[in-house]
């Protein structure tokens, strides 16, 4: 792709955090802020729960069509979490971005360490619970899962907690707030980064260093 090409596409932003540190309440804050952010809905093939409908929180498919396109290479990236089957459509990213928008994944670990080896100007961020025992207060608060999932949620928050440190940056969700505000600043300043600003400020550049 070239350097043109590169300045026009609009920023990816990537959000992992265990099950339970609030990540959904910090994404959507993010996107009521930035009127160009758009939030990327993945295929999932676990059921809906509660109140979620199908196109806004996930596309909810079979798991034969989601091997399918898996195999076909339709996805940005793809991993099973669970059990359940989850990806981000490729087309969808590349839609939004020629629409001029920006674009924000919510994926695991597994599909941020992909998305880090096919798109390494992505922004990555991981949010943090302030501690293992608050974590589990809130899995347990929500009143959704069985004792055993929240046991298991618990056993794989450790996992996805160890990888937090190949991601850009770290996000503590201790109060809502001051969370709110760091990952807002970060969405902000990412753009403005060298690499960004060599990239669309090309010409401009050249006529001040001439």
């Amino acid at each position: 792709m070239s350097n043109e090409a590169e300045a026009r596409r609009g920023e990816l932003y990537v959000i992992a955090a265990p099950s339970g540190a609030g990540k959904t309440s910090l994404m959507k804050s993010a996107l009521a802020e930035f009127a160009s952010l758009r939030f990327s809905i993945s295929d999932t093939t676990r059921p809906p729960r509660g109140n979620e409908i199908d196109g806004e929180q996930y596309h909810f498919i079979d798991r034969a069509t989601f091997d399918a396109r898996c195999v076909a290479g339709r996805y940005l990236e793809h991993a099973d979490v669970f059990g359940n089957g989850y990806g981000t459509d490729r087309a969808q990213i590349e839609a939004l971005w020629s629409e001029g928008f920006d674009v924000l994944l919510e994926i695991d670990v597994q599909g941020a360490a992909q998305i880090r080896r096919s798109h390494p100007e992505a922004c990555e961020i991981f949010i943090l619970p302030p501690t293992l025992d608050v974590l589990e207060q809130r899995l347990r608060g929500r009143g959704t899962d069985h004792p055993e999932v929240i046991a298991r949620r618990l056993a794989e928050a450790r996992t996805e907690i160890s990888a937090c440190l190949e991601f850009d940056w770290v996000v503590v969700n201790d109060d809502f707030e001051s969370a709110r505000s760091e990952l807002i600043s970060i969405i902000r300043a990412w753009p403005l980064r060298r690499q960004r600003q060599q990239q669309a400020q090309q010409a401009r550049l050249g006529e001040l260093l001439a």
